[in-house]
Formats: structure tokens, C-alpha cells, sequence
């Protein structure tokens, strides 16, 4: 298996899965996170976005967490394996609450530098978007799912999530 594609809403545990997998399988870990954003929590424009994710898809070789839809069909037609991590909106708020507090003040490893986690007016604009597209993100990532002819991997819960993990092969 040479290409992953993890997909979930935020706080379901993509990039935490991502280092794990690439660190058993030797694969180098795409944080979309990473494209995402800039320095200073600055969004980056969508079509250098776009470019961004296509230019790593095109790599022979990683494990690819999270979003930007609009390049979801081209990631899955190079992926070897889908993994969709569809926990519940009450775990993954407080996942989302535990982190930023544990890295209050600090940059997370999967965020560029320059974005420390924080509380405020940022933080709550994100707990936001989590809250109103809790059914329409789903949704999208169901969408996503039913269409693929590649191997799927639904994991619900974090007992789910270990089992798969437990079953994974360490790296050689």
C-alpha cells in the first residue's frame, strides 16, 4: 500500500491517525492543514490550494489527511486505500476543546508555523463551521465513500480505530 487517503471532519483524529500509519507503513504524511493555512492563521487562496493537493497527489508515495473536496475525486483515483473517520459530533468536540488547550499558545505539529492554537474570536468562528457543517460535511464524505471503487475503511469510534491500528503491520 503506497497511497492512503484519510477523510473526517475536524477532531475525528485524521492527523493523529496519519502519523501513526505513516510511521508503521514508512509512508511521508500530507497534512491538509499544512496547505490550508499560512503563517498567522492566513488562509490560503483556493486555486494555490487546489494546486498544492494536486501536486502531492501526484507523489508515489503517502498518507493524505483531510479536506479540500474540490481535489477528493483525483486523491481517491490515485489512493490505494480510503479510511473515513466518522466519529460522533460530541466526541469530536472535545477532542477539538483538548487540543486547544493542551497546545494553547503553541503551534500542533500538523499546523504550519506561525499558527498557534488559541482562544478567540478564530477559535470560535471554528467551533462554528463544526457545529453548521456537521450533517453537510458528512454528507459530502458519505458522498465520497458510496462513489469509490477503491477499498474503504469506516472506523465510528475510538475502540474501532485502535482495532485497526492493532491489526496494521509495523513498518520493516
Amino acid at each position: 500500500m503506497q497511497r492512503i487517503m484519510i477523510v473526517g471532519q475536524p477532531g475525528s483524529g485524521k492527523s493523529t491517525l496519519a502519523r501513526e500509519l505513516g510511521r508503521r507503513a514508512g509512508l511521508p504524511v500530507v497534512h491538509i492543514d499544512h496547505i490550508h493555512w499560512m503563517p498567522g492563521w492566513v488562509e490560503r487562496p483556493r486555486d494555490e490550494k487546489t494546486r498544492l493537493c494536486l501536486e502531492a497527489e501526484a507523489r508515489e508515495r503517502w498518507i493524505f489527511e483531510g479536506g479540500h473536496s474540490a481535489t477528493w475525486a483525483s486523491r481517491l483515483a490515485r489512493a490505494d486505500l480510503l479510511i473515513w473517520l466518522d466519529l460522533p459530533l460530541a466526541l469530536r468536540f472535545r477532542r477539538v476543546l483538548g487540543r486547544t488547550l493542551r497546545w494553547h499558545g503553541q503551534t500542533r505539529p500538523d499546523l504550519p508555523e506561525g499558527c498557534p492554537e488559541g482562544l478567540g474570536r478564530e477559535t470560535l468562528a471554528f467551533w462554528r463551521f463544526i457545529w453548521r457543517t456537521r450533517d453537510s460535511a458528512r454528507d459530502g464524505i458519505a458522498r465520497l465513500v458510496a462513489g469509490s471503487a477503491k477499498p474503504v475503511v469506516r472506523l465510528q469510534s475510538p475502540a474501532e480505530v485502535a482495532r485497526f491500528l492493532a491489526d496494521w503491520p509495523a513498518a520493516e
